[in-house]
């Protein structure tokens, strides 16, 4: 039986194919929303959850960072895929017969430069392989979608123009989340990635006092996100992900300093770090 992970969006959309590049051998399951997917895997529905956290042009995903904290899942991997954009038309349609392109409003504005030299008519969408699907429905040879190449592929369109972003170089990061906590034993000579939230009291200098356990320490901090805190808790929220492993002796030491100062410390997740994979990746 395959095992199988869970993605938000429709067949062909990145997600999916971040899905078949790192888990080749999953079955994908396309989900409505992130919250769905998320408890695909929470009810035993599906082994994993394929969710973007960022973009390299078009920033954090902000919905995520709000189910982040509620979420009783595990990370267990990190993963990058580059975003390559395609613009896609019917079968034998030529670029001498586009009029219009429809897309996500991202994709298409990370394609705006192109869309213009065209002289094609941008149309927003709720998402790229949306976009795609409904080309075929259209079944007008004018039209043109942006979108990935594997929603060409599902979909039988022709592929008129690859890397069609103005900028290449454009990549997400995904987390995997499963509903088993797994750790990778500690090897000294590997990177790792721990990622964690934690409620500060609302006092001045609560961060202050929390991150300084890090800096002493001398441990990297590879990102930081905030949160708004709420009229029964009032302090508030951070999810960190630190360059190390938690059965490191410096990041232990640091740990312990983070407790003294903060509440409700959780542990996302302990994971091997994609990072050296990629040539380049700025948040």
């Amino acid at each position: 039986m395959h095992k199988t992970i869970a993605y938000q969006g429709v067949q062909g959309a990145y997600s999916e194919q971040a899905c078949r590049n790192a888990y080749a051998t999953y079955k994908t399951i396309a989900c409505n929303t992130f919250q769905e997917a998320m408890w695909m895997v929470e009810r035993g529905d599906a082994d994993l959850a394929m969710i973007p956290l960022e973009n390299s042009t078009a920033g954090r995903v902000e919905e995520i960072y709000r189910l982040i904290p509620q979420m009783a899942l595990h990370v267990i991997a990190e993963h990058f895929e580059p975003i390559v954009h395609c613009l896609l038309a019917l079968p034998n349609a030529t670029l001498e017969e586009l009029k219009s392109v429809a897309s996500h409003p991202q994709a298409l504005a990370q394609c705006h430069n192109n869309i213009l030299d065209l002289g094609l008519k941008a149309e927003a969408k709720l998402d790229t392989a949306g976009a795609a699907k409904e080309l075929v429905t259209l079944n007008n040879r004018e039209k043109a979608a942006i979108a990935s190449k594997l929603a060409a592929d599902i979909y039988g369109l022709e592929i008129i123009k690859e890397n069609f972003e103005d900028i290449h170089g454009n990549t997400t990061r995904f987390f995997i989340l499963s509903r088993e906590k797994t750790v990778p034993s500690y090897e000294p000579s590997k990177k790792y990635i721990t990622s964690l939230v934690f409620q500060v009291q609302n006092i001045p200098a609560a961060l202050y006092k929390v991150l300084g356990g890090f800096a002493s320490n001398g441990i990297n901090l590879l990102k930081i996100e905030s949160y708004m805190g709420t009229q029964i808790l009032p302090g508030s929220q951070f999810h960190i992900d630190i360059d190390g492993h938690i059965d490191s002796y410096i990041l232990r030491l640091a740990l312990k300093e983070v407790a003294f100062f903060a509440e409700d410390v959780r542990i996302l997740g302990v994971y091997e770090s994609h990072r050296e994979h990629e040539v380049e990746y700025t948040i």
